[in-house]
């Protein structure tokens, strides 16, 4: 969802359960993208690498679907096969402003990273301030992704095929939100319900009452 005013855009997507209650498996899985999202946001500043954000999100994904189970082994092995982009195929996020998917994320002189993953990123660029970004991660069960992964040698030693199993009409989870880069570090424009218990709760209550954020 987003608003648009004069063709400035805004980029938002939140993943709910339809009953209005977490499944434990739903829970693990959304937890797991907020905490790449948050820990994305958490590195954002000026002078960072957007390529080096895009991994960041891809090493939480693989340690939390390590603790959930469906996947074994070192994470760093995982890196280096490109195990993240079975469950995140897409990139991060994008320049936002003009236009949802706003110019300049390869200009002349950036190189797109062909890398799974990092070539579907819409931007390579070093963060500056005052860029406004959406960060976007995700965690997806796609059946022709993990098929493949499933057939590979060097990724299949990785994944718990029976616990995969359970997860695999799972669909997926992404958070978006829309930033914008301070001096050191983001302000975060989306106000939305993130966390499990705001999300059940909004979802609760029938007042039709608007959610307010809290600013620190």
């Amino acid at each position: 969802m987003g608003g648009e005013y004069y063709c400035y855009s805004s980029d938002i997507t939140c993943s709910f359960p339809a009953s209005g209650k977490f499944t434990p498996d739903q829970k693990a899985v959304y937890e797991a993208v907020l905490k790449s999202s948050r820990a994305v946001m958490a590195a954002i500043k000026p002078g960072v690498k957007w390529t080096d954000m895009h991994r960041l999100a891809d090493r939480v994904h693989l340690e939390e679907l390590v603790k959930i189970g469906i996947l074994r082994g070192n994470v760093e092995d995982m890196l280096k096969v490109h195990l993240g982009a079975v469950f995140m195929p897409h990139g991060l996020g994008h320049l936002l402003g003009i236009d949802v998917h706003d110019v300049g994320g390869y200009p002349e002189g950036v190189e797109r990273v062909d890398e799974p993953g990092l070539r579907s990123l819409r931007m390579g660029r070093v963060v500056q301030e005052r860029m406004v970004l959406t960060v976007e991660p995700g965690i997806y069960f796609i059946h022709h992704l993990l098929d493949q992964a499933l057939a590979s040698p060097q990724k299949c030693a990785f994944i718990d095929a029976d616990v995969l199993a359970r997860f695999r009409n799972f669909g997926g989870v992404r958070i978006e939100d829309d930033i914008a880069v301070t001096a050191d570090g983001a302000e975060l424009l989306t106000c939305v319900p993130r966390t499990v218990e705001e999300i059940e709760a909004f979802m609760a209550d029938k007042s039709e009452k608007s959610f307010s954020c809290q600013k620190d």
